[in-house]
């Protein structure tokens, strides 16, 4: 382990207020409307570092405010879908602990960096109902 890691200082995101007219209003606003226009999307489960649809029965994901509107679709997930996401992270696990501290703070900081950057009015469209 590296005895020498500086952890960066934490500092919070400013708090947008997303008012009529505002910059962050109007960015949000354009990517709920390509979300919207480009659904829908095939919503797949990641296991074992592969994106697939799971093997139970398909379903329609709709919006909470317009339920005609097909977001996408997905699967349920089966008992093997579940053994085999237990049976890749449990062979992930010993790579991810041998990792030291920095290598495994930079996926963190990493994902902090795209999500209050680039991905910011993504992942606010997305999770919004």
């Amino acid at each position: 382990m590296d005895a020498v890691t500086v952890v960066p200082k934490p500092v919070n995101e400013v708090v947008l207020g997303y008012g009529p007219g505002s910059a962050e209003r109007c960015a949000v606003e354009a990517k709920l409307d390509d979300l919207y226009k480009r659904s829908p999307f095939e919503l797949t489960a990641a296991i074992g570092g592969r994106r697939r649809l799971a093997r139970g029965a398909t379903f329609d994901v709709t919006m909470p405010s317009e339920h005609r509107h097909v977001l996408g679709w997905s699967a349920a997930a089966t008992a093997a879908d579940t053994s085999e996401a237990i049976q890749a992270a449990r062979e992930a696990a010993p790579g991810w602990a041998e990792l030291d501290f920095d290598a495994r703070a930079a996926v963190f900081l990493k994902a902090a960096e795209l999500l209050s950057g680039s991905w910011r009015q993504t992942l606010n469209a997305a999770t919004m109902p």
